[in-house]
């Protein structure tokens, strides 16, 4: 039977994390997995929602080791856990906080673990071994599962870290802003570290200040594992950033000016993957210097009719993907949009992705989405219109309309426009959908600023 190890470092005392600038040693992180591992009630289906990141790998590497399988949904609402019991009604909850209301059998990750002194022995993992379900959420809002294997989850990664320029020789240290439990986290924070012989850290800094913080705290070489909103926030902070090496982002589409401006003020590369849930990580750019993808190696992308199909690699299943995407050679694409992106006024074609560029590009908007939502009134019932929210200190909402007449056709004009504090990203800095149009409500019956 093929196997791959669990972690690749190659000796006991090779670093694997750092927590609060303390290193840990692959050894210390063995026998803290073998020491969980045998404290783990039963069950087969475990969902990981420790905070630290440390602790959440421990966690993985002992399911793994015990045969157990991950859980990792895109969220932790209480519909989507009676949904996750209801699918796996083994189910319990790994957790670090001690007032974790999640409801699921919880057990608290033990707060004084050492773990006791053991061989030093990496255990092999079956390639064939499912290491985790995935969840994203379909039309419906039901949760849907994709199994992902011990074997294709380490090839993405071993095939990935050199295009990333990850297996260098050197030990990069990741520092993410994103979540462990997220598909992106997962793969480019803790397995990226585990398989690459790289390290990791433990913390998950959020706020500009904590970014510098985390970065200072560990050595070089440095790589920041984050998304386009984390990085605008942290640019338009001002704060004097530590020494970068690299920059990475995912989960939602980069500009071009952003992308410049990372790499100018970091003086290092910014690589973007595209990826989701059901591929995983399938190609990259420097979106800087090229609007070309190219491919992981081995995955390849067919076209019927308007619907392209990811297969090979590490890919687990010929999948479809939501974008539009120009197939340029075997190993590149070019990303033309999402399917859902296009928005059809009276006639005239636009996307969101063009709407909110102008909008973020407008001096004063710190954060803005366009958006859908069914018009209210006598005879307007499923008729869908513009709106928009938007984060601007300092505007209001007729000079934002004034600046957007300059930059947009009027037919896109929002209507409303809603002026408010933040919005709802989750920890990734996505805006689900649903999350969105509930705010908006919320702010409209709140009387929110708008034209």
């Amino acid at each position: 039977m093929d196997t791959s190890p669990l972690l690749t470092h190659r000796a006991p005392a090779d670093v694997v994390a750092y927590r609060r600038g303390v290193p840990v040693s692959a050894q210390q992180f063995l026998a803290d997995a073998a020491e969980l591992a045998s404290w783990l009630p039963a069950g087969r289906h475990v969902l990981n929602v420790c905070l630290d990141r440390y602790r959440f790998t421990v966690g993985l590497a002992a399911c793994l080791m015990t045969r157990r399988v991950s859980l990792l949904p895109s969220t932790h609402t209480p519909e989507v856990i009676r949904q996750l019991l209801e699918f796996a009604p083994d189910a319990f909850c790994l957790t670090d906080e001690p007032g974790c209301t999640i409801d699921l059998p919880r057990f608290v990750f033990p707060s004084d673990m050492h773990g006791a002194a053991v061989p030093w022995l990496v255990p092999q993992i079956p390639d064939t071994q499912l290491a985790a379900i995935v969840f994203t959420s379909g039309s419906t809002g039901t949760p849907l599962p994709y199994r992902k294997t011990w074997g294709r989850l380490a090839r993405c990664v071993r095939d990935g870290a050199p295009l990333l320029g990850l297996l260098d020789g050197r030990v990069h240290t990741l520092i993410g802003t994103v979540p462990a439990q997220h598909m992106y986290g997962f793969e480019s924070t803790v397995l990226l570290a585990l398989l690459s012989g790289n390290a990791f850290s433990a913390e998950r800094p959020f706020y500009p200040a904590d970014i510098c913080g985390t970065l200072e705290a560990v050595p070089r070489p440095r790589a920041l594992i984050s998304t386009p909103i984390h990085l605008r926030t942290l640019l338009a902070a001002g704060v004097e950033l530590p020494i970068v090496d690299l920059v990475v982002s995912a989960t939602a589409p980069l500009d071009l000016d952003l992308a410049r401006a990372v790499e100018a003020r970091c003086q290092t590369r910014l690589l973007e993957i595209y990826g989701s849930t059901e591929t995983g990580q399938i190609a990259t750019r420097r979106t800087a210097a090229s609007p070309v993808w190219r491919l992981w190696p081995g995955v390849r992308l067919d076209a019927q009719g308007d619907q392209v199909f990811a297969q090979g690699g590490h890919v687990e299943q010929r999948t479809t993907l939501c974008d539009v995407i120009e197939i340029t050679s075997d190993e590149e694409f070019l990303l033309l949009g999402r399917t859902a992106d296009l928005v059809n006024v009276a006639g005239k074609r636009s996307s969101f992705a063009y709407l909110n560029m102008q909008l973020n590009a407008i001096p004063g908007v710190v954060d803005g989405v366009f958006f859908l939502r069914e018009a209210a009134g006598s005879g307007q019932t499923g008729i869908a219109r513009l709106a928009a929210v938007v984060v601007a200190p300092g505007l209001n909402a007729a000079q934002l309309s004034a600046q957007l007449r300059r930059r947009i056709d009027p037919v896109f004009l929002p209507r409303p426009l809603l002026l408010v504090d933040q919005l709802p990203r989750n920890a990734t800095g996505k805006l689900p959908e649903q999350a969105l149009l509930s705010f908006a409500e919320r702010q409209l019956k709140a009387g929110g600023p708008q034209p």
